[in-house]
């Protein structure tokens, strides 16, 4: 009997280790951005995956940020969007629906497919959140950890994109420089039209 329960025992102590040590490396997943050189490569990787938002639930800080805000600092953890509107417009198949300020592309913990793009260009708050659906429970700890990241950044870098509004059916260059954030409305980007 004492053999018995020594060993169950055992069995409990490895088990909750293996469970400690399972959530403490989830506790801060690698998150790496997608950049030119592997956007083929994920989406061929990920063509067959159902994505959905509703697993992001939850609040966070980063839901009740300005979208110019949020851009600068998705900027200084992970550099320049895997896609904004001049990667889309001049397409054949380019809808108005599609009509981004800004697309990042992750992969979190080497498998976990993530994209993050703004809702109303400069003029939202928040973030649209999308994931594999087979990773739903893993999305609220995935933002809660995104977010405080993002958080973390202190000094808030330039950038520059356009975005258009399909509702105001007008252009806008939206630029972060020397902290001041700046939507100023124009006739078209140069090379896009629509």
């Amino acid at each position: 009997m004492r053999t018995v329960l020594k060993s169950l025992s055992l069995t409990v102590v490895l088990i909750a280790v293996f469970v400690a040590t399972g959530q403490a490396q989830f506790e801060e997943p690698e998150i790496t951005k997608i950049g030119d050189d592997k956007k083929a490569w994920f989406s061929n990787e990920f063509e067959d995956i159902k994505w959905v938002g509703k697993g992001f639930y939850g609040r966070t800080v980063l839901d009740e940020r300005q979208t110019n805000e949020i851009r600068a600092r998705l900027q200084g953890l992970y550099g320049d969007p895997t896609k904004t509107i001049g990667d889309l417009i001049n397409k054949e198949d380019f809808r108005p629906a599609q009509a981004i300020q800004f697309e990042y592309w992750f992969v979190v913990d080497d498998s976990i497919p993530m994209m993050l793009l703004d809702i109303d260009g400069p003029f939202g708050r928040g973030l649209v959140y999308a994931g594999a659906s087979k990773y739903i429970d893993l999305m609220p700890q995935i933002k809660r950890y995104f977010a405080k990241e993002m958080m973390a950044i202190e000094d808030l870098p330039p950038y520059q994109d356009y975005y258009y509004s399909i509702e105001r059916k007008k252009w806008f260059n939206v630029t972060h420089k020397d902290g001041q954030y700046r939507t100023k409305e124009i006739s078209s980007p140069p090379g896009m039209s629509y």
